[in-house]
């Protein structure tokens, strides 16, 4: 019988904890860049409407969550102690790392992002190793997981989430409701240097809409949640969409993310509000996927992702 500990961390980018948080929030997201007051202002106006994200809470509820399923089938002695880092926000990475490794003889880093890019995710990546190493901790192994956009449990939960809403409504037009599986934009410029990340939410996308079951004309990939920049951003954003849709003569969609894996600012502000009212202004009734939050399915998933992320080589 071993006694092997293993520190785990789920990794995503944070929000402010209050309004008065927003300017700190901001500059780090923006890389120590002072935000202007006009960007300062909406999103004021964006995290007061939506009561503040409680992105910081439900992470801190899948960690619990994951740290339950994976002591609960674990094997051989080894127990495992999970945990949520911030990027952009407390609680910090680099805080938290001391918290994660007491007591480890490895530690495992998930991003909460299931499609892997390299750009877009170095960032965590870099400081979980910096403060890691910080730890000087021959002993301590590090892992961190990659790609992990067709996940079964993950497709699997997602689908189900897509079945559940689709349920809700009513039977006589259940079958005829149009499905926008989005993703959050991202500037051209970033994409032209790594179009596997695009595969890769588009993968995602299709596998979800094969487990449901959607014929190709009831569903589409699109995209929400452009930056506030005046750079290219990818398109078509479900706002381009639903003029589209009302043309076509659609009168019920549900939108659908594929890419976020907690209620925050881009789930109960960009889609919850703004899509809802995009939607109404072109006569299409609207609903959204209820997010993956503790789903069982998804909790799975992360275990799953820890799993393989510490076999691998």
């Amino acid at each position: 019988m071993t006694n092997r500990h293993i520190g785990v961390m789920l990794m995503t980018y944070g929000s402010p904890a209050t309004l008065d948080d927003i300017p700190t929030y901001i500059k780090n997201v923006y890389g120590g860049r002072e935000p202007s007051a006009e960007v300062l202002t909406e999103f004021r106006r964006r995290y007061a409407l939506i009561g503040g994200s409680p992105l910081v809470r439900i992470t801190n509820e899948q960690a619990a969550a994951l740290q339950e399923e994976l002591n609960r089938h674990s094997t051989d002695g080894v127990s495992y102690h999970v945990t949520a880092g911030m990027r952009f926000s407390p609680p910090f990475i680099a805080d938290v790392v001391p918290e994660t490794a007491a007591g480890a003889q490895a530690v495992a880093g998930v991003i909460m992002s299931p499609q892997y890019s390299p750009i877009i995710m170095g960032g965590y990546i870099r400081t979980l190793r910096e403060a890691v190493t910080k730890l000087h901790r021959e002993d301590l192994e590090l892992k961190i997981s990659g790609d992990w956009h067709l996940q079964p449990y993950f497709l699997q939960a997602l689908a189900e989430r897509v079945r559940q809403a689709l349920d809700r409504f009513p039977s006589d037009v259940r079958e005829r409701v149009s499905v926008l599986l989005t993703a959050h934009s991202m500037p051209k410029r970033v994409v032209e240097k790594e179009p596997d990340y695009i595969n890769n939410l588009k993968e995602t996308a299709a596998e979800v809409a094969k487990l449901v079951g959607l014929p190709s004309d009831r569903w589409m990939f699109c995209y929400q949640s452009a930056g506030h920049t005046p750079e290219e951003w990818l398109k078509p954003d479900f706002a381009d969409i639903m003029p589209e849709l009302q043309q076509a003569g659609q009168t019920h969609v549900l939108i659908a993310p594929i890419q976020f894996l907690a209620d925050h600012l881009e789930i109960l502000y960009d889609i919850e509000i703004g899509a809802r009212a995009q939607a109404e202004e072109h006569g299409i009734q609207f609903a959204r996927t209820e997010s993956l939050n503790t789903s069982l399915l998804f909790i799975k998933a992360l275990a799953t992702v820890v799993q393989e992320t510490l076999a691998r080589n």
